[in-house]
C-alpha cells in the first residue's frame, strides 16, 4: 500500500492545500482579475461562489468569492444566491453518493449482517441521527462532503435533501459573509 492511501489526514490535507491555492490565487492578477468580474456579475458571482463553496478543494476560492461579491451585494442576497449554487454542488455529491457509493458498501453491510453494527445501524435512534449529524455539517462552514454523505446513506429524498442543503447552506454561508464584514 502507498504512504497516501494509509495517511489519516486526507481530507484535511485537501482543506489546508485548497485554502494554500486560494491564497496564491488571491495575489495571482488574472485570479484577481476574474473576481472582479464574478463581484459586478453580481447573482451569478454568488451563485458561482456557492457551488465552489461545498467541496473540500474549493472551498477557499469559493469563500473569496462570495466575500468579494458581498463588496457590492448586501449580504442576505449572496447568501440566498449561493445558497442555490451550494445546493447544486451537494446535489452532485448527494448523487454520487446515493447511486454509487451505496453500491459499494451493500454487500460489505450484507457480509456483516447479524452482527452488532447491524443491530445499530437498524436502530431508531441511527435512522434520525445520519440525517441531523449530516445537517450539521452542511450548517457549519466545513466543507459539506462528509455532511452529504451522511445525508445520502440516510433514507431522505432527493427533494428533503434539496430543501434542507438549501437553508442549511445558505445560513452557513450568511453567517460566514456576516462575520466577513464584522472583522474586515
Amino acid at each position: 500500500m502507498s504512504y497516501w492511501q494509509e495517511f489519516k489526514y486526507k481530507n484535511i490535507t485537501y482543506v489546508l492545500i485548497g485554502l494554500l491555492i486560494a491564497i496564491v490565487l488571491s495575489n495571482w492578477q488574472p485570479f484577481i482579475d476574474l473576481l472582479s468580474l464574478l463581484k459586478y456579475l453580481h447573482f451569478i458571482g454568488a451563485f458561482i461562489g456557492g457551488i465552489l463553496f461545498v467541496s473540500t478543494f474549493t472551498f477557499g476560492i469559493g469563500t473569496v468569492i462570495l466575500t468579494n461579491v458581498t463588496q457590492t451585494m448586501h449580504p442576505i442576497a449572496v447568501a440566498i444566491f449561493a445558497g442555490l449554487g451550494a445546493v447544486v454542488g451537494d446535489l452532485i455529491i448527494f448523487r454520487f453518493v446515493k447511486d454509487r457509493l451505496l453500491k459499494e458498501i451493500k454487500p460489505l453491510y450484507e457480509k456483516i449482517s447479524g452482527t452488532h453494527l447491524t443491530r445499530v445501524l437498524n436502530s431508531h435512534y441511527f435512522a434520525w441521527m445520519l440525517p441531523f449529524l449530516g445537517a450539521l455539517i452542511i450548517a457549519s462552514p466545513l466543507p459539506d462532503e462528509i455532511g452529504v454523505s451522511l445525508m445520502g446513506l440516510s433514507e431522505i429524498s432527493t427533494k428533503n435533501f434539496v430543501i434542507l442543503s438549501f437553508f442549511l447552506n445558505t445560513f452557513g454561508i450568511f453567517l460566514i459573509l456576516v462575520g466577513y464584514l464584522a472583522f474586515r
